[in-house]
């Protein structure tokens, strides 16, 4: 089971519960290979809806390769998500809100 506090987000791939995380080398990876603008640029497309299909995929992978997982892209092109592409996006927002959000004092 995933540690919210720590920054993790469950996601069943194919059956198989993954912790994902956006460690700062995930988050590194993830922004050196966008297409569309910095970090920042994504967490505005998400807070405004105005996100992408890639801009999910990235996220879960990020989340995945963060949590310890050996996942590309093309890896999950065939998989099953449990809940489907909504939860999908559910999770990569909760990602990101988890990466950024400040302690609460």
């Amino acid at each position: 089971m995933s540690n919210p506090w720590a920054g993790e987000v469950d996601l069943v791939v194919d059956g198989q519960r993954h912790i994902c995380k956006l460690t700062l080398g995930a988050l590194a990876e993830m922004e050196a290979g966008l297409e569309t603008g910095s970090m920042m640029d994504l967490v505005t497309r998400f807070e405004s809806g105005a996100f992408s299909s890639r801009d999910v995929l990235a996220l879960i992978v990020a989340g995945l390769r963060g949590g310890g997982a050996q996942v590309t892209a093309a890896d999950l092109f065939n998989a099953d998500i449990a809940g489907g592409p909504v939860a999908a996006a559910r999770v990569a927002a909760e990602l990101l809100a988890r990466a950024f959000a400040m302690p609460e004092g």
